[in-house]
Order: structure tokens, then sequence, then C-alpha cells
């Protein structure tokens, strides 16, 4: 079906990633796979024009905002592109929040509608108590805990929104149509705690998409209509929707989806079945894969890895090459940035550094009075480019710390070489990651000192023995009601798992200022130099992955 005359403009995000390719021939071409088989962009941009113009005969309005908890697959990919078409704004957050996480982020974002996975239905069910504003729910798959009545909630399934967006187009020819957004309408907002401990929302335009496909997708990967993309980062992540999305889309190339949780026994199936060309990771997931016992061909259909998240080791790096015989290109991107500004390249890659500077991104060094930092001397990682997030919502102090004018000051510390190679040396704040997603310490902290045996607590990250950082913590406690294992336990019943600390270390007292000040480096060094810290490391049930 052509697209209409409305839907010509290239400014709506959706216009530009998914109908575009049905007037340049392309309808025909797979754009999914995923567990139900193949769907053409043909197939998908109908789904999507339904999806929109259900959202338009529920109520929504421009700038609204619909916030997705849900698995990958078409029905996710379907929302988020019909959320761009209709000119709302599409707010997808992780599935591994606790519900007074979740809710917290519901309240801020002023979401009108949730679009839900069977699977955390009963989590979305409790975080509604914290979001009053929220009206609509609707439910992919199963309904669960929304099986029953859910107070003042409207709650539809999938398929009934389809039927009430294709009724809405069968009354009237321009209820599909792409809404008439301009290239700094709102688009995407994507929540991360970034350099402080509070999650917020960057928002980002039409065109800061277009962007990151133009930069780093063409220029960088070099994606094709021919490539097939697989990404172990999910959709609501940064990393992940660039790659699961934007990248192939932007050519009209075909995406994998997985709504399992990832291991690389369920890389290895995928691999196997839809033979990838461009594969996506974290470093910790690239760990794992080399420790597990996929055959050595496995990347067989692969030309190119990325990573980005943390720093990539360089000797994780060959040893994942050395076995599967493809080479990774380690990069760093951030949610304010959309995406992956400073990478190595093809042809170009320097092990343990990060490469040079995306080309369409300026990136810079600064040293303590704000001025370029000379070669060799580290300093603070600053970068800007045209995907830069406009700020982030409701949070002016936040906002004006981290956008600095046309720079985004990323809050990493890093060193430039005399051959122009950036190479990570960590955070500048006490912020850490663990498997490339944001862990604040103080909310971890918070939650070990609600436990009674706890008086004093400190959480720094600690390299484990592939060289990535893994939140650890030191706590002031008794020992006969509260074992490192206990704790560990207790934070990961009140935390998103892979916020929990995997070690513990039982001390008399933490390292502080004349002025009662927590020296974290002081706790580092500890850490480092202890011979045998009482410590456990909980094997959690997926590895955790992000940008």
């Amino acid at each position: 079906m052509a697209a209409p005359a409305s839907d010509r403009s290239g400014s709506n995000a959706a216009q530009y990633l998914l109908h575009r390719h049905l007037d340049e021939g392309r309808g025909d071409h797979p754009a999914v796979r995923g567990p139900g088989g193949e769907t053409s962009y043909a197939e998908l941009s109908d789904l999507v024009r339904d999806v929109a113009a259900a959202y338009r005969a529920m109520g929504l309005r421009r700038d609204d905002r619909v916030l997705f908890v849900a698995a990958d697959d078409v029905p996710l990919l379907a929302g988020l592109l019909a959320a761009f078409h209709a000119g709302v704004v599409a707010v997808p957050v992780s599935t591994m929040l606790t519900a007074k996480e979740l809710g917290g982020i519901m309240a801020d974002s002023g979401a009108r509608m949730v679009v839900v996975s069977e699977d955390f239905a009963g989590t979305v069910a409790e975080a509604l108590a914290a979001a009053p504003e929220v009206e609509m729910v609707t439910t992919i798959g199963a309904p669960g805990a929304f099986a029953t009545d859910h107070g003042t909630h409207v709650v539809r399934d999938f398929d009934a929104v389809v039927a009430l967006g294709r009724e809405a187009r069968a009354d009237d020819d321009a209820a599909g149509d792409v809404a008439a957004t301009s290239q700094d309408g709102w688009a995407l907002w994507l929540y991360t705690s970034g350099t402080t401990g509070q999650p917020k929302a960057a928002m980002h335009r039409h065109a800061n998409i277009r962007h990151v496909c133009e930069t780093y997708g063409t220029q960088v990967l070099g994606i094709t209509p021919d490539d097939v993309t697989f990404s172990v980062a999910k959709l609501f992540f940064a990393y992940g929707i660039g790659n699961s999305l934007f990248f192939p889309f932007s050519v009209g190339a075909t995406t994998v989806l997985e709504p399992r949780r990832p291991s690389p026994a369920v890389v290895g199936e995928r691999l196997a079945a839809d033979r990838p060309t461009l594969f996506f990771g974290v470093p910790t997931f690239y760990a794992a894969l080399v420790a597990s016992d996929l055959p050595d061909d496995a990347f067989a259909s692969v030309r190119w890895c990325a990573s980005a998240g943390e720093a990539l080791p360089a000797p994780l790096q060959q040893r994942f090459s050395d076995r599967f015989g493809v080479q990774i290109l380690d990069g760093i991107g951030s949610t304010e940035a959309l995406h992956i500004f400073l990478s190595n390249r093809p042809g170009d890659i320097r092990p343990g550094t990060t490469g040079r500077a995306v080309p369409g991104y300026e990136v810079e060094v600064r040293d303590e009075d704000g001025k370029r930092a000379p070669v060799g001397q580290p300093g603070a990682l600053y970068v800007r480019g045209e995907s830069i997030a406009l700020g982030y919502w409701r949070r002016t102090d936040a906002t004006r710390q981290v956008f600095q004018g046309s720079w985004l000051s990323t809050g990493d510390t890093y060193v430039q070489d005399d051959e122009g190679y950036f190479r990570c040396l960590g955070r500048n704040t006490d912020m850490l990651k663990a498997g490339g997603i944001w862990v604040s310490p103080a909310e971890v902290e918070s939650r070990l000192l609600e436990h009674p045996a706890v008086q004093e607590a400190a959480v720094v990250g600690l390299a484990d023995a592939d060289g990535l950082d893994k939140p650890v913590a030191v706590v002031v406690a008794d020992r006969t009601k509260a074992s490192a294992e206990d704790l560990v336990a207790w934070c990961r019943d009140g935390l998103a798992h892979f916020k929990a600390p995997r070690q513990v270390v039982h001390v008399d007292e933490l390292p502080k200022t004349a002025t009662g000040k927590l020296q974290r480096f002081k706790v580092r060094a500890f850490l480092v130099a202890a011979d045998e810290p009482e410590v456990v490391e909980p094997t959690p049930s997926e590895p955790a992955v992000a940008t």
C-alpha cells in the first residue's frame, strides 16, 4: 500500500525508518525475524498505521507519553514506531525494575498509557498505584494481573488495539496518516541514572534518530539492506534500540528480535537459525560467550561485532576474536547522546581504546579548568553532535550540569594519545556500571542500610577476572545477623538484580575524612589489597546488558 502524500515528509522518525521503504520498493523485504516468523516492511507498516490510529482513537494527543514495559518482539517494535508515527512520545523502560522503581518512573513521566507484556504484568499492576496519571493499559499476550477489573484503568489487549485502529482507518482514510512532526519534536524519552542516582528522562527529538543512523550506522558499521542485525541489548536501552531498530530500518535491513532473557545458549540458537551479519553485545556478555560451550564457528555469519556500555578489556577482546574469528568494534555512547559517538572502526581497531570520534561528533578531553587537556593528560570527556538530547525532563539542575551549551559532559575520565585514540580511565563521579548499566552506589547503600544489622555501608566498583567492574559492598554490620550471603539476597530482594553487590565484605569501620566524609578511593584500595575477603558471587539469571 503506497503511503499517502501527507506522509512524505522525512521529519517523522516512523516515516524515515519504516514507511518510505514501501515507496522505494522494499515492501516485501523482511523487516523482522522473531519467534513468530518473518514480518515484511509492508506488513509492519500496515500494523504500525493501525496501532497509531488506535492511539488517536483512544484519545492520546501530541506529546502524550506511552510507556512500554515489554519483551522484544513485533508488538513492542510496532508500538514504538506507532508512537513516532502518531506524534506521541515513546518511553521504553527496563523490564528488570521492581514495582517501586517502575512506579517512580511512571509517575515522573506523566504517561497516560502503559503497554506491558504478560511476563511483567504483575510488576506493572503493582507500580500503577504510584502513577495516578496512567489511564490506559495495553496488554501483550496473556493479561495476567489485568485479567480482572483493575480500578479505573481502561485495559485492552494488543489485538483489540489493532482492531480499533483498523476500524478507525476504515471510517476515515486520514486516521492512519503520519503526524506532521517537526525535526525538534519529542520522539523518545529514555530513562537513565547517568551522573546522578535518580532516574531521569533524556528527551530525544525525531532528528536525533536520523543522526545516529547517518553517523555510527552508516560511517562505522557500513550497514546495508543485506545485513541482518542481532542485539543482546534490549530495545528499552539506547544501545539496543539503535542496534535493533534505528540502524537496520534506516537502510531497509532485517532485525532479529529475541524476547527471552539473553544467555549464550539463546544467542547460539539465534546465530544458527537467523545467521546475523552484525552482532551487538557488551563486555560482560562477551566474557560469558568466551566461557560458554558454543562451537567455535558460532559467529561464522557475523562480519562485525560491536561493544559498548563499558570499556572492553583488551585481553577479553583478544580471547573472543581468537576463539570465534570475528573482531569487535569497541565504542562508547550514552543515553544522552542516544548511541555511540566514539568508536573503533573496521580497519582501525586499537584494543584497549575506544577509538576515535565517530564522524559527525566532536570529542574533547578537558582539564579541571574546563580547557582542552594536552595529549596524554587525563580529563573529563565532552562530546557534541546533533543527536544530543534536549535535556532531562523536570531535572533543571541536572540538565544544567550535564548539558553545557552544545556540549554534553559525559561524566567519564579519558585520555587521548598522540595518535588520536581515546582511552577510558573510569568515571569522574561515584557512579559505576554493572554489565553496562548505570548503578548508583547511594541507592545500593540505602538498601543495605535498611537491613537492621547494618550500621554503615559503602559500594564501589571492583574489576572481576575479566577486567569488568562489578558492584562490591563494604559494610559495618553484625556478622551473626547479616552474613555476606544474607546481604546479597537482601539487596536482590529490594532492587533490580543487576544493582545488587556481587561481593560483600565485613569491616570494623569505613575510611573517612576528618569531617566524616566517606573516602571511596580507600575502600577500593582496601578491596584490591585484601587477600581473602569474605565474599559471595551469586550467579545472575541473565547477564545485564545496556549502554
